[in-house]
């Protein structure tokens, strides 16, 4: 698809073509180097890299996944073992993987909701019609007479069930990132009729090999980059996986309350409180009385984990020390919020 060709890559060429050809262009490069001079990179202005590295490699982290997920759903509905493997991420325009496909192809045009734009699903003749033979009751010969034709009526809906495996897995995959909401618009046999972007504009083809057998074939998934472009911030290798949605388990919060239940926490009945001087400490004898600011018929605070939680009045109960507890401590957050929804004010959450 119009790679540019490395420094070491040429090197390589003129060697097999010139064997003196080498030491004559890699002695220049030597000098270069050795005297620190900036290196030059070539750059198409045709084809613009949009998505940066960090996020290509998020890409490839996040199909990769995908990969397993329908090569396990995939093998289950065929009955047999069919491996799908992630092979490139790139970017590229939209002119250039339409070309690259063949026609005729089995082009699903998806609609995404929660991306707001429109995703390419391409699968390779080369491997759908052995997967439609198999689903069929054939599938005992490797070696398959592939027809070049566009897919029937009743082969597209047996195309529709593989079809909704992968926007299954693709859903799933996505939920760290968005709720991508996906649904078949239509499917082409010819690409080059769908046009969802100009042909310059930059899309991410993350390419996947399906095997089945000795039988081998490309799934490709075009995405455009403006329909990617408001989640760009959300798609780097470092903080993507953070962006999950979780549920809550019925088990787990049973379990967590059970286990919250049955803490011990820490109750602390506090009688009085004063403050004294440390000369009034050192001076302190046995049988003198130290006032404080509660009154005897006040009432006690009983504590917490060190929060005054009620109010009461000590006591006995069988020969043993006990405290009735008449009223609860509202805490002075508390009050102020039912100060607010009595007045019908809602409360704001910082």
């Amino acid at each position: 698809m119009g790679d540019v060709l490395s420094q070491s890559e040429v090197e390589s060429l003129l060697a097999a073509l010139d064997p003196g050809a080498q030491q004559h262009f890699s002695e220049p490069s030597r000098q270069s180097s050795s005297a620190g001079q900036p290196q030059v990179s070539v750059y198409d202005f045709k084809r613009p890299e949009r998505v940066s590295k960090e996020q290509m490699r998020a890409f490839q982290a996040l199909h990769e996944g995908f990969s397993r997920e329908f090569g396990a759903s995939l093998s289950g509905m065929l009955r047999a073992i069919v491996e799908v493997k992630l092979i490139s991420v790139d970017q590229l325009t939209y002119s250039e993987f339409v070309f690259s496909l063949e026609n005729p192809t089995c082009f699903n045009l998806l609609e995404s909701q929660g991306l707001e734009g429109h995703v390419i699903l391409d699968i390779n003749p080369s491997i759908i019609y052995p997967i439609i033979d198999r689903l069929l009751g054939g599938g005992k010969e490797s070696n398959h007479d592939l027809p070049s034709r566009p897919l029937t009526e009743i082969e597209l809906q047996i195309v529709s069930r593989i079809t909704r495996l992968a926007i299954a897995g693709l859903e799933s995959a996505w939920s760290n990132v968005c709720d991508l909401r996906l649904k078949v618009l239509q499917v082409e046999s010819n690409p080059q009729l769908v046009q969802i972007v100009p042909p310059n504009e930059v899309i991410v083809l993350i390419s996947f090999e399906l095997t089945m057998g000795d039988t081998r074939g490309i799934m490709n998934l075009c995405i455009p980059y403006n329909t990617i472009e408001p989640l760009s911030a959300r798609l780097s290798s470092d903080n993507w996986s953070t962006y999950t949605r979780k549920v809550a388990d019925p088990r787990q919060r049973l379990n967590l309350e059970r286990g919250v239940a049955q803490a011990k926490v820490g109750v602390v009945v506090r009688l009085a409180s004063t403050r004294l001087t440390a000369s009034e400490v050192a001076d302190l004898e046995v049988g003198d009385v130290i006032t404080t600011s509660t009154r005897a018929d006040g009432g006690i605070d009983l504590l917490v984990e060190g929060r005054p939680m009620f109010r009461g009045h000590p006591g006995l109960l069988n020969g043993h020390k006990a405290i009735s507890l008449e009223d609860q401590i509202i805490a002075p957050n508390d009050l102020i919020e039912q100060e607010l929804k009595r007045r019908g004010i809602p409360s704001v959450q910082v």
